[in-house]
C-alpha cells in the first residue's frame, strides 16, 4: 500500500493522488519526489560523487564482484520474489544488474539526490525511479524484498531506516544488505565518503533482529583481499588535503582482472555455504516472518 507524504493515510490505488486529502507528491526534476528538501543536499553524501562513480563502476572489480553477490543472494534466497526495491539505487548500476538478471522482476529504485536518479535513467529500461528519504519510507507492506547496498553507513539513524524497510515488506519477504564492516578499517576514505560508521558484524545482526527480521545469512566479503586493504587503509593514516576518494578503484587491466578472479573464487566459497568471519565488507539476507498459526 502507499502512504500519502501529506496526511499519513494508506492506500492502494495506482496513482498517487491520495483518495483522503486530494494531494500528490512533488515533482522534482521529473521524479515523484517524497522528501523534495532533501533532493540536492544531504550531509550522507555529495551528488558530485555520481559522475565520478558512473566512470568506473562497469568496469571495476569491486562493483562488478558485489554486484554478481548481490544477484546470487537474491535468487538463493527470494527465487519467487515478484517485485524488489532498491534504496539508494544511485546510479543504477546495481538494478540494471538485477533487470538484466531477472527480467520477470518488477522493480523500482530510490534515492535521495535526483540528480542520481537521472543517471540511474539512462541505465535502467523498465525500473520505476523516485526520490526518497530512507527514513521515511512512503510504502506498507508493498514489496517482498528491499536491497540497500552501502547505504546504511551514510545514516546516522539506521535502526530508523530497518524499521520502515521491516514496515515495507510483505510477510515472508526480506531484506538484503551490505554494509562496510570492521571500525579497524576507518581511514580517510571513510571520512571523504560521508561514513558514519563501519559495521562489526554483531551491531548489524543485533540492529537487524531489533527491526524484527530473522537473520538467515551473513557473511563477509572482500575478505581474501582483506591483507590488501589493510595496507591502503595504513597508507591513509596520514591525512592530506588533497586526498583522492577516487583512488582505490584507479589501476591498470591486469591488476583488476586478477583481484576480480580473486573475489569471484571468493564468492565460489560463499556459494557453497561458507560464511567468512572477516573482510572489508558484509552481506546481510534476513526475512519478515510469517505471521504464527
Amino acid at each position: 500500500m502507499k502512504i500519502c507524504p501529506h496526511c499519513n493515510q494508506r492506500f492502494d490505488q495506482v496513482t498517487w493522488t491520495c483518495p483522503h486529502c486530494g494531494q500528490t507528491p512533488s515533482l522534482k526534476e521529473g521524479y515523484l519526489a517524497f522528501a523534495p528538501e532533501l533532493a540536492q543536499a544531504s550531509e550522507g553524501f555529495e551528488a558530485k560523487f555520481f559522475a565520478q562513480l558512473v566512470e568506473v563502476e562497469a568496469n571495476n572489480f569491486w562493483f562488478r564482484s558485489r554486484n554478481r553477490l548481490i544477484i546470487w543472494a537474491l535468487q538463493r534466497y527470494f527465487p519467487q520474489a515478484r517485485n524488489f526495491l532498491e534504496i539508494g539505487c544511485g546510479t543504477g548500476f546495481v538494478l540494471s544488474g538485477i533487470e538484466r538478471a531477472f527480467p520477470h522482476l518488477a522493480v523500482s529504485g530510490s534515492e535521495i539526490f535526483t540528480k542520481g536518479l537521472e543517471f540511474a535513467a539512462q541505465r535502467l529500461t523498465h525500473a520505476q525511479l523516485f526520490q526518497m528519504d530512507a527514513r521515511q519510507i512512503p510504502f506498507d507492506n508493498e514489496f517482498e524484498v528491499v536491497g540497500a547496498f552501502d547505504v546504511l553507513e551514510h545514516i546516522q539513524e539506521d535502526t530508523t531506516v530497518l524499521g520502515e524497510m521491516y514496515k515495507t515488506i510483505l510477510r515472508g519477504g526480506g531484506i538484503i544488505l551490505t554494509v562496510p564492516q570492521h571500525p579497524w578499517l576507518w581511514s580517510q576514505n571513510d571520512e571523504h565518503g560521508h561514513h558514519v560508521r563501519r559495521y562489526p558484524a554483531k551491531e548489524l545482526k543485533e540492529k537487524v533482529e531489533s527491526a524484527g527480521f530473522q537473520v538467515v545469512r551473513m557473511t563477509s566479503f572482500v575478505s581474501f583481499l582483506l591483507p590488501l586493504m589493510i595496507i591502503s587503509r595504513l597508507r591513509q593514516q596520514k591525512r592530506t588535503a588533497k586526498y583522492d576518494e577516487m583512488s582505490e578503484f584507479k589501476m591498470g587491466r591486469f591488476t583488476n582482472a586478477v583481484l576480480e578472479k580473486v573475489l569471484d573464487m571468493e564468492r565460489g566459497f560463499i556459494r557453497m555455504g561458507v560464511s567468512l568471519p572477516v573482510g572489508g565488507s558484509l552481506l546481510m539476507v534476513a526475512k519478515k516472518q510469517l505471521l504464527p498459526l
